[in-house]
This record gives C-alpha cells, sequence and structure tokens, in this order.
C-alpha cells in the first residue's frame, strides 16, 4: 500500500472558482424621467466603477442598478414616496 497522507486521501485538492463577471445590460429607456440628484448620483457612482477598473458599458449598468435600489427608480413625488432601502 502506497504512503499517501491523510490529508491527500480523503479531500479533493481546492479548487480556485474564477471570478466571472455577470453580463449587465445596458441601462435601458430614458433618463429623463430622473432627478438630477439621481443623475448625479448615477455619474459619482459610474466614475468610481471606472476607477476599479470595470468597464465603461457595465459600470453605467451598475450605477443606475444603485440609484433605483437605493431611491426606488425615476422621481417621485413627495406623497407616499417609498422609504429608501438604507
Amino acid at each position: 500500500m502506497a504512503a499517501v497522507s491523510y490529508a491527500a486521501a480523503n479531500f479533493a485538492p481546492a479548487r480556485r472558482s474564477k471570478v466571472v463577471e455577470p453580463n449587465y445590460p445596458m441601462a435601458r429607456g430614458s433618463k429623463a424621467s430622473y432627478s438630477g440628484k439621481q443623475k448625479r448620483q448615477a455619474a459619482h457612482i459610474e466614475k468610481g466603477y471606472e476607477k476599479r477598473g470595470v468597464r465603461k458599458k457595465t459600470a453605467e449598468a451598475r450605477a443606475w442598478a444603485t440609484v433605483n435600489k437605493r431611491s426606488g427608480g425615476g422621481k417621485k413625488s413627495g406623497t407616499g414616496r417609498k422609504k429608501s432601502a438604507r
């Protein structure tokens, strides 16, 4: 019988998973329904992603997704507005 260490005999070698960036679609539709503040936030978030090396298209899609998550989408009236996700 060959001398095999306990670890090698009972465990598969550790595999490093390759980090795959999901294929974010381009932000769709007109951005006219967003407030100026939301547009500024999206631009700022997009710059941050680009600074970290994310492609322009992906950064834009992620930025708008983040703005939508934080504010609930485009401009809303003041009354009955959904509370922010923060």
